[in-house]
C-alpha cells in the first residue's frame, strides 16, 4: 500500500470511530420549524392604508421601469389562487405602448358614446394616458376549464374562484406599487376593448380580460377616505 493510501485509510478509520456529537433537542426542534420571513407587525396595515385610488398621475416613475416590471411580476407570482391554479395573467404596458392602449380605448368609446357627450369621457381618458404605464389583468380560461374537468364536484365554483384570484392579484400589485410610492387606479373597459387588445398585443385566446390598472408618479393625493360603521360590516362571535 502506498503512503497516500495509508494516510487515507487511517483518516477514514478515525472518522468512523469518532462518536457523533449529540444535537440538543431545542436546536433540533428549531431546525424542524418552518422558517417564515420577518415581518414587522404594522407593515401590512400601513401599506394597506397607503394604497389609494390615485387619478392624477404622471410619467416620472420614482424607480426604474425594470424594477416596476419585476415588482408587478413578483406580486402576481406570490398572489394565492384556488388549488394553486395560478390562473392570473398580465400585460404590462409602458411608454408608447401605454399611450397606444388608451388611444385604443378612446376609439372604442367613441363608437358607443354620442359626440356631444364625449367631452367628459375624453378628459378622463387624457388623465389615464398621462400616467406612466398600465397593467392589464387576465384570467386564463384554459386553466379554469381544465380544473372543472379534473374536479367535477367543484366545477361551478372554479369561475368564481378565478375571479377571486384576479382580485387578489390586482390588490397585490396595487399594494406593491404603493410600497414603491407609485400611485394607481383600476378601470374596467372590458369587454368593449377585448378584441382590439387581443389583436394588438397577440393575446392568447384563452386569456379573458378582467381589469386595467394605470400607474405613475403621484401628482395629487387622493381625497380623504371615509368608512361605514363597523356594526354594519362586521359580526364577531366568541
Amino acid at each position: 500500500m502506498d503512503p497516500f493510501q495509508q494516510i487515507l485509510k487511517s483518516t477514514l478509520a478515525r472518522t468512523d470511530a469518532a462518536p457523533q456529537a449529540a444535537v440538543p433537542q431545542t436546536l433540533l426542534e428549531t431546525a424542524l420549524q418552518p422558517q417564515l420571513p420577518t415581518v414587522v407587525a404594522d407593515d401590512f396595515l400601513s401599506l394597506a392604508k397607503a394604497r389609494r385610488t390615485i387619478y392624477t398621475l404622471g410619467k416620472d416613475l420614482p424607480v426604474g421601469e425594470e424594477e416596476v416590471i419585476a415588482t408587478i411580476k413578483e406580486a402576481i407570482r406570490q398572489a394565492p389562487s384556488a388549488f394553486n391554479s395560478q390562473s392570473s395573467r398580465a400585460l404590462i404596458l409602458l411608454g408608447k405602448e401605454h399611450d397606444r392602449f388608451w388611444e385604443l380605448v378612446r376609439e372604442q368609446l367613441r363608437k358607443v358614446i354620442p359626440a356631444e357627450n364625449f367631452h367628459a369621457t375624453a378628459d378622463k381618458l387624457d388623465g389615464f394616458a398621462a400616467a406612466a404605464g398600465s397593467v392589464l389583468f387576465f384570467e386564463d380560461q384554459e386553466v379554469v376549464t381544465h380544473l372543472q374537468r379534473q374536479y367535477i364536484a367543484y366545477a361551478d365554483n372554479f369561475p368564481i374562484w378565478s375571479e377571486q384570484s384576479s382580485g387578489i392579484a390586482q390588490y397585490a400589485v396595487w399594494l406593491a406599487l404603493a410600497e414603491k410610492h407609485i400611485g394607481a387606479n383600476l378601470q374596467h373597459y372590458n369587454p368593449l376593448i377585448d378584441l382590439d387588445v387581443r389583436a394588438t398585443w397577440n393575446i392568447p385566446e384563452s386569456w379573458k380580460l378582467r381589469a386595467e390598472m394605470n400607474f405613475g408618479n403621484l401628482i395629487a393625493a387622493a381625497d380623504e377616505k371615509t368608512f361605514i360603521d363597523d356594526d354594519k360590516r362586521f359580526i364577531v362571535a366568541r
